[in-house]
């Protein structure tokens, strides 16, 4: 099996839209001469990435890494960054609708997350997404139980996180309390939340 950053598991594929949305997140806050550099030292040659073509993780990885190159941050603060530009932006172009269905708080989009990536897969048929289950559900806060085939997109998941506190105007928190890079099955994020 191929790794990329700190292990990330790169024997699958992603669609063209990630890759995009890793472009409009590095040309909205570094400009578009970031984004040529970080193609370059992905080694990257495609023009532009079509929404619904299948890539591999490894190319997607490879301009994490880039960005974390040229801008000087951390590869796991551009990933968490990427999240929450996921939830702002990306979402609202790509899925807007079904991201408006998914619930109408907070709690509710997270117990419904399940119920998103089917759709998602239904749009999307060779993209194996992640399985979100909700867990100890409370008034302000639950479990959130994360399975992936991939390693190392904890810090994504926690901006995906802190994306969604922002959609529905929440001061939210996330907490990892189970680590699947520390030898647990899966990762499970307490999330907490305030008006």
């Amino acid at each position: 099996m191929t790794r990329g950053i700190k292990g990330i598991s790169i024997s699958d594929i992603m669609y063209g839209l990630v890759n995009k949305a890793v472009e409009e997140m590095v040309k909205r806050g570094f400009g578009p001469e970031a984004w040529e550099q970080v193609k370059a030292k992905a080694n990257v040659e495609e023009a532009v990435f079509i929404s619904n073509e299948p890539y591999p993780d490894e190319l997607t990885f490879r301009l994490v890494h880039a960005a974390s190159e040229v801008t000087g941050i951390k590869p796991d603060d551009i990933l968490f960054s990427f999240g929450e530009h996921w939830i702002t932006h990306t979402s609202r172009h790509g899925y807007g609708a079904l991201m408006d269905a998914g619930g109408k708080t907070l709690p509710e989009f997270l117990i419904n997350l399940p119920h998103f990536h089917t759709r998602i897969a239904m749009i999307f048929p060779k993209l194996r997404p992640p399985e979100f289950k909700a867990d100890n559900v409370k008034p302000n806060s639950l479990e959130l139980h994360y399975f992936s085939e991939r390693s190392g997109l904890t810090p994504f998941v926690h901006g995906l996180l802190s994306g969604l506190g922002k959609k529905f105007d929440k001061k939210l928190t996330s907490h990892l309390q189970q680590s699947k890079s520390l030898g647990a099955d899966h990762d499970i994020f307490l999330v907490e939340w305030a008006d």
